[in-house]
């Protein structure tokens, strides 16, 4: 079940309470929210960061929930700082990187054979929607455009898509 759903089907009063400063409704609806964001962020976030996105959208949650507008508001707010967390640990991740010489030395003295293989798994680390976008625009070498048909997705998600997945791809054969 989705994030947005899920938070959808959160009792409204439930949330006005926690909204108004009742400490056991927030509580519930921390304890309610924490299985949705944490299978958002294995969608979406690489695998070491699932539990610090899950840990920042509940803090952030529980100091911000009085400043909501509106109860109806609530599952988009949840879905957009989750999605905010997930980025910003990719990002950071990504700045830390070692600098693209080292991975180029480092790929240079293995074996053909040795970068299949690494590039292999590295493809299969990528969480399944990512996965797809790198096979269908690198291996099977269709275009922007035909992607995000075969994906009906639009054409800024596919790029971004793709870029976040190279990320991860570079990330995971940096390491070591």
């Amino acid at each position: 079940m989705s994030l947005l759903v899920r938070a959808r089907r959160c009792n409204p009063s439930l949330i006005e309470a926690a909204r108004g400063g009742d400490t056991e409704a927030l509580v519930s609806l921390i304890a309610a929210a924490q299985p949705d964001i944490r299978r958002y962020a294995a969608r979406n976030c690489r695998a070491a960061d699932i539990d610090d996105a899950v840990q920042e959208t509940l803090l952030l949650l529980y100091r911000r929930v009085g400043t909501l507008r509106a109860v109806t508001s609530f599952s988009a707010w949840l879905f957009a700082v989750a999605r905010r967390a997930c980025l910003r640990l990719l990002r950071r991740a990504a700045s830390t990187e070692a600098p693209a010489d080292d991975a180029e030395a480092r790929l240079a003295h293995l074996a053909p054979e040795d970068i299949r293989i690494d590039l292999s798994r590295a493809i299969q680390s990528l969480p399944d929607h990512y996965r797809e976008v790198i096979l269908l625009r690198d291996i099977e070498e269709l275009s922007i455009h035909e992607i995000a048909g075969v994906l009906g997705l639009t054409r800024e998600s596919v790029k971004a898509r793709i870029h976040r997945a190279r990320i991860m791809i570079r990330e995971y054969l940096v390491r070591d």
